[in-house]
């Protein structure tokens, strides 16, 4: 069997792409910086990410700024401040970022803080851990000079008020839009970001994907990056963002590996699924991919200046 036939039928049991690269075969993007971005809040996000690289900024640079628009928006209520609360009435936050270098941090849990993407990159910066959360996480972020603030704003009090009175299970592809940016800058290199204030009106403690190393989020600057939004606890399960990136060293292209990222947790569910997850993608050659378990996901891209908005279909 010739080494090519071989990959398209190893060991994970499917027929894989019928072109394959090898990781030596990946020429970095050079001068040709783009964006990348779940949900129409990834719009903003995006232009705010770009300006960053026009004046020089890194990939982290900018996914961290990117990510901070819809943490500030209280029309945002998936993420940051505005987000809606749990069942107890509290907005907890969680985040997660990666550079170039491999280095990540990480918060979840988080109250009272507007911009925990910035806190999960003081958590990688300043200190020898990944993951703060808690109490600890809101202790760590006022030292290092975060305003403390309330969070649960009049319009996502009203409507956790009103979900108390039948308290009815909401799924998160309902009410949960995961904001995640990933970059490449001018000179090939990858950073990534995800935030979110998580699945509506869920059980006071729950994290899910989004603050975790490998699910939400996974860059690995010789091969790509990935991220994910929907239901974390199924994000999770696959380690789904590292799936991705995994599958693009073995010779995947973005969008094949997001696809097969997701028939692995298709196949546990039999087909039979009532939740969304969606991935996107950036290999280091600046190809990008997507795809989602469901029609209706939606991603940015900001790329040569132009920003648009791009519809995916489901898989299934």
């Amino acid at each position: 069997m010739k080494r090519r036939d071989f990959l398209k039928t190893s060991a994970i049991g499917i027929t894989a792409p019928s072109i394959l690269m090898s990781d030596d075969e990946i020429r970095p993007n050079m001068n040709d910086p783009l964006i990348l971005s779940t949900w129409e809040h990834g719009l903003p996000a995006n232009d705010v990410a770009w300006k960053v690289l026009q004046n020089g900024g890194s990939a982290m640079d900018a996914a961290e700024a990117g990510a901070k628009v819809p943490e500030a928006d209280p029309t945002s209520t998936s993420v940051g401040f505005g987000g809606l609360p749990d069942e107890q009435g509290n907005v907890t936050l969680d985040a997660c970022v990666m550079d170039s270098d491999g280095n990540a941090g990480s918060v979840a849990f988080l109250q009272n803080i507007k911009h925990p993407v910035s806190v999960a990159r003081k958590v990688m910066e300043e200190t020898k851990h990944v993951m703060l959360v808690g109490e600890g996480a809101r202790q760590f972020a006022v030292s290092h000079g975060f305003e403390e603030i309330d969070l649960l704003t009049d319009e996502s009090k009203m409507a956790w008020e009103k979900w108390k009175k039948k308290r009815r299970e909401m799924m998160p592809h309902e009410t949960h839009d995961t904001i995640s940016v990933l970059v490449q800058d001018k000179n090939g290199d990858l950073a990534g970001t995800c935030t979110t204030s998580g699945w509506a009106y869920k059980m006071h403690g729950r994290v899910g994907d989004s603050p975790i190393i490998g699910a939400g989020l996974f860059v690995d600057n010789e091969i790509g990056c990935a991220a994910a939004t929907g239901l974390g606890e199924e994000v999770i399960k696959t380690t789904g963002s590292f799936l991705v990136v995994e599958l693009m060293r073995q010779g995947y292209n973005p969008t094949a590996a997001c696809e097969e990222a997701l028939n692995r947790v298709i196949k546990k569910h039999n087909g039979n699924l009532d939740f969304q997850i969606a991935y996107i993608a950036i290999r280091k050659d600046g190809n990008i991919g997507s795809a989602c378990i469901k029609d209706g996901f939606e991603y940015a891209l900001l790329q040569k200046g132009k920003n648009n908005l791009y519809k995916i279909k489901g898989t299934i």
